[in-house]
């Protein structure tokens, strides 16, 4: 149980902090763009890497595996979108709505309701749904360096973007599961070939020529490996040794994660109430992680 619950972590890191450095491109090529760079070089990546025509396919796994692809480059698409409008950590504390919709659905015990509990705390406090909001910063462009703090709310639209990436998440762990059998290098490297098929058309139309810049190719591939190609594939690893609520719950982690590395990396401060909800979200992955099960079964 430690090696998947410590490929999880890993994964968390490598993500959060990908993602910020994906986010000084955004003047460059938008948020769009940036998504199908990181999409396509960590497909590109992979594909190098494990090889994957040397695994041997079902015609029974082949549409699973497509469609397990699509959820990522469809999710990736609208998060960067969301982190566009919204600071990093309230974005990705949004976008656990997902996992956590997973993990309630799928819980088999009284104990897995007192986490989620739990991480319903932590999400109330972190999420500014009073009607003064808390102090948060607005999506200032990341070359005015230090982000100014006034009080202000959170982009509707962003917040649009940051529940569809929820609902594709939710999928992107079920589609997970149900390819779980199969190789993990493998099956990450032709969903994230199948993803690319579908975020490349939608970057287009977002970035325009902006998107076929020969000198951002060493900046893509630093993203691409930091969030993508890393965190996908210890994420199919731990996905074949956890159950698919512990693994949800566990996820959690990352609007800490993000907040911390939202903080360091792009100044972005949050206000003591959502650093409270955070240790509540932790708290609660912990606990989650202490309890893990034998895997369940996701019947097809």
């Amino acid at each position: 149980m430690f090696l998947p619950v410590l490929a999880v972590l890993g994964s968390i890191v490598s993500l959060t902090v990908g993602t910020s450095y994906g986010k000084a491109l955004f003047e460059t090529i938008g948020a769009g763009g940036t998504a199908a760079y990181r999409v396509v070089f960590a497909a590109i990546i992979l594909m190098c890497v494990w090889r994957p025509w040397r695994f041997a396919v079902t015609a029974a796994d082949r549409w699973p595996i497509v469609r397990y692809g699509i959820t990522i480059g469809v999710m990736n698409f609208f998060f960067y979108q969301a982190i566009n409008r919204l600071p990093l950590g309230i974005a990705i504390a949004i976008e656990f709505t997902g996992p956590l919709a997973v993990a309630v659905l799928s819980s088999r015990r009284v104990l897995d309701f007192v986490w989620v509990a739990l991480t319903v705390l932590g999400l109330v406090l972190i999420l500014p749904l009073q009607q003064t909001p808390p102090p948060t910063i607005c999506p200032h462009p990341i070359s005015t360096g230090i982000l100014s703090l006034p009080p202000c709310g959170l982009d509707p639209l962003g917040v649009v973007f940051a529940f569809v990436a929820a609902l594709m998440w939710a999928w992107y762990i079920v589609f997970g599961k149900r390819v779980s059998h199969l190789h993990g290098g493998a099956v990450a490297a032709w969903g994230m070939m199948a993803g690319s098929v579908v975020i490349v058309p939608l970057a287009a139309w977002e970035s325009g020529a902006r998107l076929w810049a020969p000198h951002l190719i060493p900046a893509a591939l630093v993203l691409a490996v930091a969030s993508s190609a890393v965190p996908y594939t210890l994420e199919m690893f731990a996905l074949k040794r956890l159950p698919k609520n512990t693994f949800s719950i566990l996820l959690s982690l990352e609007p800490a994660v993000g907040a911390l590395t939202g903080f360091v990396v792009l100044h972005e401060v949050l206000s003591w109430q959502q650093w409270v909800a955070i240790a509540c979200i932790m708290s609660a992955s912990v606990g989650a992680a202490m309890k893990a099960r034998k895997p369940v079964e996701i019947v097809p």
